[in-house]
């Protein structure tokens, strides 16, 4: 079993206040605060650390996937975007779009779909969102 950590501060009240937040292996970490999380300012925000999350989870996955098939991948890139928006008056992660492309020689487009698809539905990080945020995928194979 493997479990990982990360910590984050909050000071202040909602508005005024700020936050840093950092990993447990110390590889990355950031400052956040309201106006990057909910009016667009420069910065981070959680979700941008979901989205990344699910990039790095699903990448990893569908390369170990094609592997199995016996079609190990060249290059898989993963982009994410995170949406959070008001819902039934409270913010809320309602959706998630993955945009993978991906270089495997000895498979064509419709293979390449079928195993994102299936990716989609059993990496870690998408198990643990189902049922919670909507997915979108859009899989190109390069």
């Amino acid at each position: 079993m493997t479990v990982s950590r990360a910590s984050a501060v909050w000071e202040g009240g909602l508005k005024n206040g700020t936050g840093t937040f950092n990993s447990g292996s110390g590889a990355f970490g950031g400052a956040y605060s309201f106006a990057t999380r909910f009016e667009g300012a420069k910065g981070a925000t959680p979700e941008e650390l979901i989205a990344a999350a699910h990039a790095s989870c699903f990448s990893m996955a569908l390369s170990a996937d094609l592997e199995k098939a016996g079609t190990p991948p060249t290059r898989i890139e993963t982009r994410a975007s995170c949406t959070l928006e008001t819902v039934n008056g409270k913010p809320t992660v309602s959706r998630m779009e993955l945009d993978v492309r991906g270089k495997v020689k000895g498979i064509d487009q419709a293979a390449f779909q079928k195993a994102a698809d299936n990716t989609k539905e059993n990496c870690p990080v998408s198990r643990a969102l189902k049922g919670n945020v909507a997915f979108a995928l859009t899989a190109r194979l390069e």
